[in-house]
């Protein structure tokens, strides 16, 4: 057993998602999010309090009055008017944190540890015990280029709950499919699912290998990040870069076609990373006209490993 092995959650074979294996996220929340820092702060490395001063949002300026707090004297407004005034703070309400999760055709990929779609659902479900532990509540929308999965924003524990419940329920049937062909209209119908479902003031994580992106997706994303602040967390595995020690003849499907592929051709491995470099070029460049934090994520290695490193760190 190697030691990429054993650093997976329990019950993991890289294939199948199991309760136990996205359970196993629920603990590491504690772990991976130090109190007060919500899974903004934490996606963008940061390490401040999510609240400022004392966690409270100004709203207005009013007389002092007895029992008021003499550490919120506006002393501004004190000396321009004559008399003691007071700032009044409102607490800061839950925030609702929304996932876009994809598990179509082109997730279903992995040649090393786990499939595309397997570390998708690690991540989702570690987020989600994130914003739960942060009094936050979570929702998703989950699509696998066969029907439409919706969870709702909620709070406690049973948002994670019912977000694994729907996730293994939408990957399982994912991997009994016969392979389909992408159906961008499948993506696109998710933005706009997304777009319905959110309430204003979300945090959208979007995690997908972003195959099915296009310029069309340009003007819901926009939208979208007019009322809320969006990520995108890019899965991707090494073999789609041309990175394999294998040196023989593998079948391979895409989307589009199946064909034979010579591993043991530099031509071929080239062509797989300039095809790669091309696509993510797309990826990146879109997210940076819309001021979008770009994130990768590689199926060859555990979540964890990577969230111990500068994996995750914003691209620009």
């Amino acid at each position: 057993m190697t030691k990429q092995q054993i650093e997976l959650p329990p019950h993991s074979d890289g294939v199948n998602v199991s309760l136990a294996e996205l359970l196993h996220y629920r603990q590491q929340a504690v772990r991976w999010l130090p109190p007060a820092l919500s899974v903004w702060s934490q996606l963008n490395g940061q390490h401040t309090s999510r609240h400022k001063g004392r966690g409270m949002n100004f709203s207005e300026v009013r007389p002092y009055q007895a029992g008021d707090d003499i550490r919120a004297i506006d002393w501004r407004v004190t000396a321009r008017t004559g008399k003691t005034h007071t700032k009044l703070f409102t607490e800061e309400r839950e925030q609702p944190v929304m996932l876009m999760i994809d598990l179509s055709a082109s997730m279903k990929f992995g040649s090393q540890l786990m499939l595309k779609s397997v570390q998708a659902a690690h991540f989702a479900s570690l987020l989600s015990w994130l914003a739960i532990s942060q009094q936050d509540r979570i929702g998703a929308v989950i699509y696998n280029g066969i029907r439409l999965r919706e969870c709702k924003p909620t709070a406690r524990q049973q948002g994670p709950l019912r977000l694994i419940h729907t996730l293994m329920e939408a990957h399982e049937e994912m991997l009994a499919a016969d392979a389909i062909p992408s159906d961008n209209g499948e993506w696109q119908g998710a933005l706009r699912h997304l777009h319905h479902l959110c309430p204003k003031g979300s945090d959208i994580v979007i995690i997908s290998d972003f195959y099915a992106l296009t310029l069309v997706d340009k003007r819901r994303l926009s939208q979208l990040r007019q009322h809320n602040r969006i990520q995108f967390v890019r899965v991707y595995d090494p073999l789609e870069q041309g990175q394999t020690d294998y040196r023989g003849h593998e079948l391979v499907a895409d989307n589009t076609q199946t064909a034979w592929l010579d591993f043991s051709a530099k031509n071929t491995r080239d062509g797989l990373a300039n095809q790669y470099q091309q696509q993510q070029g797309f990826i990146a460049e879109m997210a940076r006209s819309l001021a979008i934090p770009l994130h990768s994520l590689t199926a060859a290695e555990p979540l964890l490993k990577q969230l111990g490193t500068t994996s995750m760190k914003a691209m620009h």
